[in-house]
Order: structure tokens, then sequence, then C-alpha cells
């Protein structure tokens, strides 16, 4: 039995290289990892810019009468020097034009019958942004390995960057094993339950932009296991088992891997939920062995498969972690494993939420996150600052 610390460590040091990448537009990369750096091919903005519709001039002619020379569209290009006591009316977004060292805005001026303008405000700001004060040509703006979001969409806009260069989009293959479940289409019999792990773990993956594959169903018959899982190894890159990791009878997940020539990295971790859980590589194939209880298989694919399918698709994930206190106390009788309690959030206090163990589909539903609880330890006191993982 190993801690979540050395399973981590063990997964992700167990990836030694990245997939495929291919430039796709994009408005098709949203969600995809960025595949390689992106620097700017021009100033932003590329001229000293106008932040207001007003007067272009020149801060010591504030006190004067000025002379209005031309109008200055957004777009347009300044046919007019300023000299002293003249200034240019200028829109928002607009080329500030030679010689002018700030805008006034335009409900600071008064209009005089000469076509000239008064400056009626005590002072005023700049009210222009300089030339590439946002980024410079050659900066880097976006880095390899971002996971790409729309508020990236306008930094590639901006330097022309209309086909990135992304990775691959990874395959997961998905296998439920058990002679008792059936598909949710399916009324159970008295023995028997729906299989929800499946879906469960089709919607992760699916949040991560990685294409599920589903195999179905794998029934406690180790040639047919077998089978379906030496046929989902080759067609995919990760391979995600649910049940049959335990100690019993048709727990046989780790025998079968193991005669597939998988490398077998670890089979028990000292978490709870999640215990039984086996990790294995053969060559540049990856399988995970989830437990059969949903909140231990939903615990264990964001703690260890993300991290590893993110990393094979160069993305170092390193998730959000935040301090909050307790809203109230929270006992647990043992405390000989590290515990992933799922947990609400509200008026800026962490709470519990109701939960019956591992097999306890509803607890995530409504849920935050989870926090951890370390090993030793059996109290969160209220007001007490626990470590908050958002889903």
């Amino acid at each position: 039995m190993i801690s979540y610390e050395e399973a981590l460590k063990t997964v992700i040091d167990a990836v030694f290289f990245e997939v495929d990448s291919e430039r796709v537009s994009l408005d098709n990369s949203l969600n995809r990892v960025l595949a390689e750096d992106v620097v700017s091919d021009v100033d932003m903005p590329p001229f000293n810019k106008s932040a207001m519709d007003g007067y272009a001039c020149k801060r010591a002619d504030l006190s004067n009468e000025l002379e209005v020379l031309e109008l200055i569209p957004a777009g347009s290009i300044p046919t007019k020097e300023i000299g002293s006591k003249q200034c240019s009316k200028i829109m928002t977004g607009a080329m500030m034009p030679e010689g002018a060292d700030c805008v006034i805005k335009v409900e600071e001026t008064e209009e005089l019958p000469t076509k000239k303008i008064r400056f009626i405000a005590g002072q005023t700001k700049s009210n222009f942004v300089p030339v590439a004060d946002d980024v410079n040509v050659g900066d880097l703006v976006l880095k390899k390995g971002t996971i790409i979001q729309p508020q990236h969409f306008a930094v590639f806009a901006s330097v022309g960057y209309d086909n990135p260069q992304i990775y691959k989009k990874l395959r997961a293959g998905i296998i439920s094993t058990g002679d008792e479940l059936v598909e949710p289409q399916h009324k159970p019999t008295l023995s028997q339950i729906r299989n929800s792990n499946a879906y469960q773990l089709i919607g992760q993956l699916q949040k991560m932009n990685v294409t599920p594959r589903y195999y179905g169903i794998a029934r406690d018959n180790e040639e047919s296991t077998s089978n379906i899982i030496t046929k989902a190894i080759e067609e995919t890159d990760v391979l995600l088992l649910t049940g049959g990791v335990s100690m019993g009878d048709y727990d046989f997940i780790p025998k079968i891997v193991d005669q597939l020539g998988v490398k077998i990295m670890f089979e028990t971790l000292s978490i709870q939920p999640g215990k039984p859980c086996v990790f294995g590589v053969l060559d540049k194939k990856f399988i995970f062995g989830l437990p059969g209880n949903p909140v231990s298989s939903f615990n264990l694919f964001e703690l260890l498969a993300k991290p590893l399918l993110y990393k094979l698709m160069g993305h170092e994930y390193d998730p959000v972690i935040v301090q909050m206190p307790m809203g109230k106390e929270y006992a647990r009788r043992k405390s000989s494993r590290r515990s992933f309690l799922p947990i609400l959030i509200e008026d800026g206090k962490v709470w519990p939420v109701e939960y019956h163990g591992s097999a306890h589909i509803n607890a995530l539903t409504n849920a935050f996150g989870f926090i951890s609880i370390p090993v030793g330890k059996t109290i969160l006191k209220e007001g007490e600052k626990v470590d908050v993982r958002p889903l």
C-alpha cells in the first residue's frame, strides 16, 4: 500500500513522451492543449491609441483656447501635426496625432463660436495608451502547454495565430466489470444495479476534451474479460476499468493485465475512498483499474487519471487548492488512511455533504469539491482551515 503522493509521482513519472500535434482552426481549439509557444508579430497597441472620445492636444496648452484642426476617427491616420494652441477631435481607439501628449474628454470642454474649444476642468490624465504598452513584437503571449480557453481566442486573433498547433486528442477506453451490472436503459432485477461508473467516466473525459470509447460491461469470466481488455488496450491510449480490483473471487483484473505484459506499478493506495487501485504501463499505453464504487472511481480519476491524461497532452496539471474554514466540526472513526471528503461551500465556509460512503452516488451531485484529511487526524474543528480542491 502506498500513499497518494507516491502514487501520483509514480503516475506522472510513467509518462516519458508527448502525443503528436496538429494544426486546427482557432474555432476548434477550445479546451485543447497548445503544443508550441506563441509570440506576438505586432506591438499592442501598434500606435499611441486614444482611450476615449475627446480632443488630442498638448498639456502645456490646456489654459488656452485651442484651434480644432481635424476629426480623427478610429482606423484612420492623422493628417495634421498638433502645434501650439491646436488640437484635433479624436475618437476612442484612434491613432494619436504627432505633437499631442494628452486627450481631454469631450464633456470637459466647451465649444466656442470661433470653431475653437476651451478646457473647462482643472486637470486631466493623459487618456491614451502608448504604443506597445501591452505587448512588444516578439513577446511570448501564450506558453506551450496552455489549455486553451475563450479568453485566449482574443490573444490568438490579435497576433494573427488563426491555426494553432494543438496536441492531438487522446482516446480513453472504458470497461465496467461485473455480472451484477446492467445498462441504464434496462430495469435491474433484484440482484442487479445499473452501470453508473462508465457514464460518470465518460463525462469526466469529455470535460477534458478526451475522446471516450466505451467497450461495455465485461462479465465475470476471465477469458472474455481478457479479450475485451486486450482489444481496448490496442485501440486506445489510456484504459479505465471499474470493478474487479479488490480481493473477491471474481476480482481478476490485476491477474489479467499482468498476463498481458502490463507492468503493474501499484495495486493498493493508502487513501479513503479508493484503496484498491491498479495502475500499469504497457509500452506507451496506460491502464487504471478503478474501484467499482462510484465515489471511489470518481475521486481516483480526478486524483490520478486526470493528471496523467493532461501530462500526455503536454499540460502540467496543477489543481487549485484553497484554504477555507470548517463550518462545523467533523469527526471520523478511522484515520489510518488519507481521506478525501466531498464538501459544499456556503457563507465562505466548508460543510461536509451527507455522505454514506463510497457507494453513495448522490454525495457528489451538489458537491463543490473535496477536502483532504491527513493520516492520523480524526477531528476537524469548527473554524479550522482545511485544503479545498474544487471539482
